[in-house]
């Protein structure tokens, strides 16, 4: 018996920013509403998963920060800001 989640494949486009749309389909699957945070997990072959975030991934953002201060100088905001 097939599921929702057997074989969905959907393409988004990148725009001039680099930004994409998570299709609809998608959005229904993961339960995603406007203002919703995604996740982003990459493995080491480069297979990319996405999935709602959690309260842990704001905890673990916040509990990192302070240790990325090497890409927080003036050029690299002038460099990325535009992401």
């Amino acid at each position: 018996m097939e599921s929702i989640l057997d074989n969905i494949r959907v393409t988004s486009k990148l725009t001039t920013k680099s930004q994409a749309t998570i299709p609809e389909k998608i959005r229904k699957i993961l339960g995603l509403i406007p203002g919703d945070s995604v996740a982003f997990e990459v493995d080491q072959n480069k297979k990319v998963v996405i999935r709602k975030a959690t309260p842990i991934d704001f905890e673990f953002a916040k509990a990192v920060e302070g240790t990325l201060s090497e890409w927080s100088s003036k050029n690299d905001q002038e460099a990325y800001c535009d992401l």
